[in-house]
């Protein structure tokens, strides 16, 4: 009797034009789909699947690119087909993603909108499982001079201590402050009391002539500015 063996699909089973390398080279790295770049870590598939349909797997299966950021690596490890080597490499490149978007202090971005503050922030805040409160401190040009990471767990005005958010702004002379906190459930909507911590930050801030300029909830891939919407402000 033959035992039937399964078939081993390798990227270099595709046409050269769809293979996610070449596609690369060729078109650059914002054409690729995220199973596409994810092939180009792992490198090689398994007995199956090909590295860009065990990269479409691996999406489904830890819920995206969040997931896989959320995961441990651990976690990672034991899906099959990766191991501590290709686990280590996705891990990396999701930190290397996240430094890209909070970027170093050295650079010292500016802030001229809410897009601009909720970009610092987003890619890693929005994947946080649990509350985080984080304060931007600006410059008199606007330009960031640190961000505070400041508190974790419910957020509301009776918990947070105001003073606590100033604190680091008049150490380090900050003309202006952004607030920003995320929502775990992934759903900006500012909740009654976060707009009651807006007000009292922004009357706390007149007093000591720091500008509370805005503050930011952030949710999965959304933000949501209570400036904007006139809450609290």
């Amino acid at each position: 009797m033959v035992k039937e063996t399964r078939p081993t699909y390798r990227i270099t089973d595709l046409q050269t034009d769809d293979r996610p390398r070449e596609r690369l080279a060729s078109l650059g790295a914002e054409a690729l789909s995220n199973a596409e770049l994810l092939a180009i870590l792992l490198r090689v598939g398994v007995a199956g699947e090909n590295a860009v349909q065990m990269g479409q797997r691996l999406l489904t299966d830890m819920g995206g690119w969040r997931g896989l950021q959320q995961a441990k690596f651990s976690e990672v490890c034991r899906q099959r087909g990766v191991g501590a080597a290709k686990a280590a490499q996705i891990k990396a490149a999701i930190e290397i993603g996240r430094r890209l978007a909070v970027q170093s202090p050295e650079e010292r971005p500016e802030i001229h909108n809410p897009k601009d503050a909720a970009e610092l922030v987003c890619y890693e805040m929005g994947a946080l499982e649990q509350e985080h409160l984080r304060v931007i401190l600006l410059d008199t040009r606007n330009r960031v001079l640190s961000i505070e990471r400041l508190y974790i767990g419910s957020l509301n005005a009776s918990t947070v201590r105001v003073g606590e958010l100033f604190r680091a702004a008049i150490l380090r002379n900050a003309a202006s402050i952004i607030v920003v906190h995320n929502h775990p459930s992934g759903d900006p909507t500012p909740s009654p009391e976060d707009i009651a911590l807006t007000r009292s930050m922004v009357q706390s801030g007149k007093l000591l002539d720091i500008e509370v300029l805005d503050h930011l909830v952030i949710g999965h891939n959304r933000w949501v500015s209570l400036k904007e919407r006139g809450l609290g402000f």
